[in-house]
């Protein structure tokens, strides 16, 4: 950021060129747009290329190689990143679903923020992040609560909630946890499908969950996966 002009220069990310052409005209004249990208690829390009204060990214973006599981934004920061350590990234996205807002703040996002924000409010928070802090749409911020509350104070609590479970049965929850199908779960541990399904079940009633998602969120709450 211009310490002289207070100018933040900014990289605008998305795959709809009228979105990004729209942002552009919004934005204060305190943010310079230095560059804009539709893809993965160049998204990458165009904030190794301008080293930006911030990106405005968008969390579902077109790339050949993002991982299963990931979304374009995360892959983005993930990359990028370590070419430009100085920028932070803020996302801008019309999701407004917990495992896109803890998954982009995971890779490394200081900030997202929903696309029915105004112009002024994307400028506020563009100038917010540059300045180091982190900034969520209200709606979204009990998402961010919800999964890093471990950070202050959960992981005591999750060391008493495995005491619960068995080593087995521990072992069979983190493999749930990651997305693993029955199959694959009995396969990896060397146990039947009907055993593995046992075990479920006796996880989620020994830590009162009522399916695999909740039990995801949970795990991943407590930094277990």
């Amino acid at each position: 950021m211009s310490e002289a002009s207070g100018t933040v220069r900014v990289v605008v990310v998305d795959d709809h060129s009228i979105f990004r052409s729209g942002l552009k005209a919004d934005l204060d004249a305190s943010v310079e747009v230095v560059g804009e990208a539709h893809d993965v690829e160049s998204a990458v390009r165009a904030v190794t290329d301008a080293s930006p204060d911030v990106v405005l990214l968008d969390v579902h973006l077109p790339g050949a190689a993002v991982p299963a599981g990931s979304t374009g934004g995360a892959e983005v920061i993930r990359r990028a990143a370590p070419a430009s350590p100085a920028t932070r990234f803020l996302a801008l996205s019309v999701s407004d679903q917990a495992e896109d807002v803890v998954g982009v703040i995971r890779a490394g996002a200081r900030g997202y923020i929903t696309k029915g924000s105004s112009g002024a409010e994307v400028s506020r928070a563009v100038h917010a992040v540059a300045g180091g802090d982190a900034v969520f749409s209200p709606k979204l911020a009990g998402f961010v609560l919800d999964a890093f509350g471990a950070a202050v104070g959960e992981t005591a609590q999750a060391s008493d909630e495995l005491d619960r479970l068995s080593a087995r049965e521990q072992e069979v929850m983190r493999l749930i946890a990651r997305g693993y199908a029955y199959k694959e779960v009995a396969a990896e541990l060397f146990i039947s499908v009907k055993t593995v399904e046992t075990h479920v079940s006796a996880v989620l009633r020994k830590l009162q969950l009522s399916s695999r998602h909740e039990l995801t969120a949970w795990a991943n709450a407590r930094r277990l996966l």
